[in-house]
Formats: structure tokens, sequence, C-alpha cells
């Protein structure tokens, strides 16, 4: 756990605080090593309270086996106790419904989505609240830089770093770049082993590295089982669920298409994209000094996945295309990512999109660009750069 000069306050904790008096079970999910644990841990200082890790064999099976034993063995006497891992156990749904039934107040964790399954949260319906804690924001991985005061080139430098290496914490707070790789190295191993093979019961793996390694090359584009299936020699099924699994896992995100026309616009294929730009690198073993336009593409996908949007993308069969949209209400705001964007023209598909459509707000997020607004047709148009199109991305809440 980081002492408290390294630690660094996660953007979740404002909402964390709200949630912990109303419901008995709170329930933190997100990537492996995305800070989980010392989250909470920092958390649990100001309570009487536990922590237990579930890759502890003897704290599984009493949990497993008899629920009454492990909330003598484990639980009593303490306000309130982090039960890490919870996925390794078996059945977990039922016995933690017993557990905030019988007034125990939990703190659980999970790095596999299947904690929130039918079959364990249907238990959890009223009792649990499920925060979503991912790898650190740009906002957050300025924080752990300390960095309060950004121009122009800081940015651009520190966005850099961050799409190059992604927001890990231990890799943040890491200087050393060859550390940095041996890190993300090691994340992704545990992942591929602990998180997606062992909980999916996957017993080969070559396959799977495969398909990883096929995703890290082609994000961003447009998915097409049957092409994978053949490009990797795996059945159709196995793709569809090795994907499925590395979603559940947080190692990927899959971008549904946004239609209202089924005749001419892209209504089932998706996109795939990486929740940490910095892990894709290291699989994809491409450390580039100068950044691409799908890679900043991924890299605002996943800052847009971090402010908690649903973002889906748009795309006609005559190939017009806007990179994301995301709808929250009534209010449409879509998204293009340029890596650079000096004389601040919209594309054909925007203005087409626009026409269709009526978005509140267009935004073009750049890398390097000028900023700039403008209205067209009664739709907001903003040029900005990343941090830009966060607050401009708050404002829909």
């Amino acid at each position: 756990m980081m002492n408290d000069e390294k630690y660094v306050h996660r953007e979740i904790k404002r909402i964390f605080e709200k949630l912990i008096n109303h419901y008995n079970i709170i329930a933190l999910v997100g990537a492996r090593q995305s800070g989980k644990t010392t989250f909470l841990k920092r958390e649990m200082k100001s309570f009487n309270s536990s922590y237990i890790l579930f890759d502890d064999p003897d704290a599984r099976d009493i949990f497993n086996e008899d629920i009454k034993k492990f909330k003598d063995q484990y639980l009593k006497g303490f306000d309130v106790v982090i039960l890490d891992e919870i996925q390794n156990c078996d059945n977990p749904g039922q016995k933690l419904k017993y557990l905030a039934d019988t007034g125990e107040r939990l703190w659980i964790t999970s790095s596999s989505e299947i904690i929130l399954s039918k079959e364990v949260f249907s238990y959890l319906v009223g009792r649990v609240a499920i925060l979503k804690l991912y790898p650190f924001s740009i906002k957050e991985f300025l924080n752990s830089k300390k960095q309060r005061v950004i121009n122009e080139k800081i940015l651009e430098r520190m966005v850099w770093e961050h799409i190059t290496y992604g927001g890990y914490p231990k890799v943040v707070t890491t200087d050393d770049i060859e550390v940095k790789k041996v890190i993300l190295k090691n994340i992704y191993d545990t992942m591929i082993l602990k998180d997606i093979a062992r909980v999916w019961s996957i017993e080969d793996l070559k396959p799977l590295e495969k398909l990883v390694r096929y995703l890290s090359i082609n994000t961003g584009s447009v998915l097409s089982y049957q092409n994978v299936s053949n490009k990797i020699n795996v059945s159709f099924q196995t793709v569809k669920k090795y994907l499925a699994a590395l979603e559940k896992s947080y190692l990927i995100i899959r971008v549904n298409p946004f239609y209202t026309n089924k005749t001419n616009e892209i209504v089932k294929q998706s996109k795939i994209y990486f929740l940490d730009t910095g892990l894709r690198n290291i699989i994809a073993k491409q450390f580039d000094i100068e950044l691409n336009g799908l890679l900043f593409e991924n890299y605002v996908l996943s800052e847009l996945i971090k402010l908690n949007k649903d973002v889906k993308f748009w795309r006609t069969k005559n190939h017009q295309e806007v990179d994301f949209v995301v709808e929250e209400g009534k209010k449409i705001t879509a998204i293009e990512v340029k890596l650079q964007s000096k004389n601040n023209k919209l594309s054909r598909s925007l203005h087409s999109f626009i026409k269709k459509y009526h978005p509140n707000k267009v935004i073009v997020v750049f890398y390097k660009g000028n900023k700039d607004k403008k209205k067209i047709n009664n739709t907001n148009v903003i040029f900005t750069d990343i941090l830009g199109m966060i607050n401009e991305m708050n404002k829909m809440k």
C-alpha cells in the first residue's frame, strides 16, 4: 500500500463516501491493480475494520463451506470488513445476502465482472452499490505528478506519457521506463492467468493470447467475428467466448453502433478498444515515440469510460463515420478525435450527423490544435484538448 506522500486521491471518493451509509455492501469492481485495495484500505482507517483476501485458501474454504463459521471467524467485532477478490469464491451471491441481512457491513472487490452476473447480483438487489474503479484518469495522472500548472506544452507531454504507459497506479508512480514495461507485462500475465483463464476455465492460453495480440494491433477497427476466427484459426464460438472474458475482466472495451435506420447505418458490428493504452502497447509491443491517430482515439475512449459514459460510434453503409456518440437522456454529444486540428473544420461525416440527429454538442478533441467554439445549425461545436472534453462531458450530468 502507498504511503501518504505517494497516495493519489481518487475521484471516486466523493460518491463512495455518500454511499457507505446507505448500503450494507459496497462492491468496488475494476481491472486488477487499478487501485481498488489501496483505496479501500485507505478508507478503512476511519473504521474498526478488517481485511480478508480470498487468495488465502483458508478464508476461501470456510467462506465456501460454512458462511456462519466464516462470519464468526472473520467478521465478528468489526464495523466494516473488506472482502478482496470475491470472484475467487464459489456462488458468493447467496452468502453475501445472508451476511448483509444479518447486519454485516462489507466492502467487496472483484477484478472480474462475474460479480455483476445475474447469478450473483440477483441476490443482492437493494443491498449493494456497485462502483467501478479504473486506472488513473488524466486528472488523477496529473495529480500523481503534482502537476498543478498546466499549459499547452505540459499537457501534451503529460498526455503522451499517459497514453504510452497507461494509468495503472504502480506504473504511473514508477519513473524508470524499463520497470514500467516490466510492471505492465506482469499485470497482463496475471490478468490472463488469474482473471481470465481461471475464472473462465480456459486451459489452452495460446489462442487467447493470439486473439489479444490481434486486437491490440487492430485497435478501433470494426470487428467481424468471422474474420477474427479465420485470422487466429479458432472457432467463431470460441472467439465470442474469449471476447466476453476479456471484456468482463476489464482488458478490452466493446463499443456498439449508434443507429436509428437499420437500412443505411451499421447496427450489429462493434469496435474493440483497450481500457488502458499502456497495456495495449505492451501487448502490441509498440512504444512509439510519435503517437498515431488510432491510439489517441483509444485514449479518448478510455477517458470517456472513466467518466462512466455509455459510448457508441456512428457509421453508415456508405462509410460516413463519427468516432463516438454519447447519449444521456435526450442530449446527444458527437465526438470526433483528431491527433492535430489546426484549421478547425468539420468533416463531411460530422456535417451529415448534425443534419440528421441535431446533437446538442459536437466536440472535436485534439492532441495538438487550436481551441475554438462555433455554432452550426443550432449545434454547439467545440474544438478542445482532452481536459476541455472532460469538462464539457461533465456538463451533461
